[in-house]
């Protein structure tokens, strides 16, 4: 029996093997393509004809379906453009299977490893998308892939992600003025060749703003307050817990809670025994909507963190904010390469006040002074003017920019194209003498 125990394996490392395994085959699978395509090539005798011919023009990658928001403006502008889009997604449910596109085509990527094995493969001639770290860690940029942008999913620094984030994008579409002037610095100090930055706005903030305009204010309500955090370990509910979530309750206000989605993935222990703690009733309750439009625009004032909901809140919805001192070590993070406080974190006390250990006993007090401070109208003004430029262009702008990108890069294929369909005739006709003597 001593011979089955040594061949034991725990569950744990079994489902772990079999991760890996599975992640082998798709790279073999997608390799053997890789390979038949490979085959082709020197079949055909013309290489570059075939690049051409198997390539994609225009690919967005989504990790997830939450930032259909991000990417459904864009898509709707496309297929009025009649330019086909391959639509990638992480997600099986995403709402891009329900619409009915004729030019844009979306795809379900599987899980884990799948997602990287086609994208690390991928044949296209530009790729758009709102996911840091391209060529950090496992998405690799891909070599018959020509072309990369970056566009953001929030209005806040771009250099509060994790270092070299963005170094291997070809270009990044930004919404404010002094995230180009954050970028620049970094590839300065970097010795990096400046990138196209294109500052386009904020298309999603844009249609948000327009269903603001036509919902209109909500009903009368009894005063509620929505609690937003980030995730991670400056994150407001991993840093307070139960101690904030009571003193909120205390105030007798309607309470609704909305965590990051990551926390139900990367906090899960934690989330477990906050949801099992705090049922909902009432006065409390949990938010966990794809789409926060309704939870925004229902409540009267946002506690948060340094997540970006903030800007959503208070510069479309136009409300006050509390948020945390999140001590925030930047060290990993490239905001650490630039010697001057993030622009997230110095805007902060204009829209609103700060709370923490030593003020949370008087939160009562402090929601109601702070909905009813009229000064912080002007720093909420001052925060749109920094960081939502061409307010109402966005969409506009970001597809033009992409659409000049993708042109630029066609026109290059195209030359090489016909470079080597060139060099591929000279080389048959000194094949065909050379016989023929």
């Amino acid at each position: 029996m001593d011979y089955l125990k040594a061949l034991y394996i725990d569950p744990g490392t079994g489902g772990m093997l079999f991760t890996i395994l599975f992640g082998l085959f798709g790279v073999l699978v997608f390799a053997f393509k890789t390979l038949i395509m490979k085959v082709k090539f020197h079949a055909s005798g013309n290489k570059g004809e075939l690049i051409n011919e198997q390539k994609l023009p225009i690919v967005i990658y989504a990790e997830s379906k939450r930032y259909w928001n991000v990417f459904e403006p864009l898509l709707d502008e496309f297929e009025k453009r009649k330019q086909k889009i391959t639509y990638l997604t992480a997600s099986e449910d995403d709402p891009v299977f329900n619409k009915k596109y004729q030019y844009i085509t979306g795809e379900y990527l599987g899980e884990g490893n799948k997602v990287f094995t086609r994208l690390n493969l991928l044949n296209a001639s530009l790729v758009v998308s709102t996911t840091p770290s391209l060529d950090v860690f496992q998405w690799k940029r891909s070599k018959n892939t020509d072309y990369y942008i970056y566009i953001s999913h929030n209005p806040n620094d771009m250099t509060m992600y994790r270092m070299f984030a963005l170094d291997h994008y070809d270009a990044v579409i930004l919404s404010g003025e002094y995230q180009a002037d954050q970028i620049r610095q970094l590839e300065d100090l970097r010795n990096y060749e400046h990138r196209p930055l294109e500052i386009c706005g904020i298309p999603f903030m844009d249609e948000m703003r327009k269903r603001l305009e036509i919902a209109g204010k909500p009903a009368e309500h009894e005063k509620t307050v929505l609690l937003a955090p980030t995730w991670g370990e400056s994150g407001l509910l991993t840093r307070y817990g139960e101690k904030f979530i009571d003193s909120l309750i205390s105030t007798g206000y309607k309470i609704i809670v909305r965590p990051h989605p990551q926390s139900f993935t990367t906090e899960k222990d934690m989330m477990d025994r906050l949801m099992s703690k705090y049922k909902e009733n009432p006065k409390f309750s949990w938010n966990r909507d794809n789409d926060n439009f309704e939870v925004l625009r229902q409540s009267d004032i946002l506690i948060s963190d340094f997540s970006g909901v903030i800007f959503d809140y208070a510069l479309i919805f136009d409300k006050p904010i509390l948020y945390t001192d999140a001590k925030i070590d930047l060290a990993p993070y490239d905001a650490y390469w630039l010697d001057e406080t993030p622009w997230t974190l110095k805007i902060l006390p204009e829209l609103g006040f700060r709370i923490g250990d030593d003020n949370i006993g008087n939160i009562k007090e402090i929601i109601d002074n702070c909905i009813d401070d009229p000064s912080l109208a002007a720093g909420r003004d001052k925060a749109r003017a920094e960081t939502w430029a061409y307010i109402g262009e966005g969409t506009k702008r970001s597809v033009d920019f992409i659409m000049d990108r993708y042109n630029e890069v066609a026109s290059k294929q195209n030359t090489k194209t016909v470079k080597a369909e060139d060099t591929s005739k000279r080389s048959r006709k000194k094949l065909s003498v050379s016989v023929k003597g």
